[in-house]
């Protein structure tokens, strides 16, 4: 349950606006989906955010605000400098902008001439290949920031993905960057 009064003080950096979407309901139901999926990085405060809620205020549609849950701080890790976060030029769309159910990937890749093209693949099947294809140095550690969530047209939220790049994080001891690859990767499993 939300707390009003975090929601009138939340700082700016954990305020997504939606001004952009005819549809603020439509994306707000998009991003919600992610909740309990994909952790929130904010580069402000180099903060990530593993366990969060995704609120509305009542006075206001056209935002939606990132309220980490303030009983789990051990949910939050500090220090995660803003370099250590890269884009990934992967987007995650509804499938019914493709006239299919679900959620779809959009993953750049290489055609046999190799000219880059993207493909739409379902959310399950990209994340399992990315995870293939990742090498032990640089495992795929999708996040969301503030930002990412976009319209593909005035009325269609896409997400773009972000990812954690754990040698970036110099700051941090071995064993909470250990902490933070599972705790992404645990809450991924939703979609294996």
């Amino acid at each position: 349950m939300t707390d009003p009064s975090q929601e009138m003080n939340a700082p700016d950096h954990l305020i997504w606006r939606l001004s952009h979407f005819e549809n603020h309901n439509r994306a707000i139901s998009f991003v919600r989906q992610f909740q309990e999926t994909l952790c929130v990085y904010s580069g402000p405060v180099q903060q990530l955010y593993t366990n969060y809620e995704i609120s509305v205020p009542e006075q206001d549609d056209r935002s939606l605000i990132i309220l980490p849950n303030p009983y789990a701080y051990h949910d939050t890790f500090n220090g995660i400098p803003e370099d250590a976060v890269k884009e990934t030029g992967i987007t995650i769309i509804p499938g019914d902008l493709l006239g299919k159910e679900g959620l779809y990937m959009t993953l750049p890749m290489r055609d046999s001439s190799g000219k880059r093209v993207m493909r739409n693949v379902p959310l399950k099947v990209g994340l399992l290949t990315l995870m293939r294809q990742e090498k032990p140095e640089a495992p795929f550690l999708p996040v969301i920031t503030k930002g990412d969530l976009r319209s593909f047209r005035k009325d269609d939220p896409c997400l773009h993905l972000q990812r954690i790049v754990p040698k970036m994080i110099r700051e941090r001891s071995a064993m909470e960057v250990g902490s933070i690859q599972r705790v992404i990767r645990e809450k991924l499993k939703v979609y294996m």
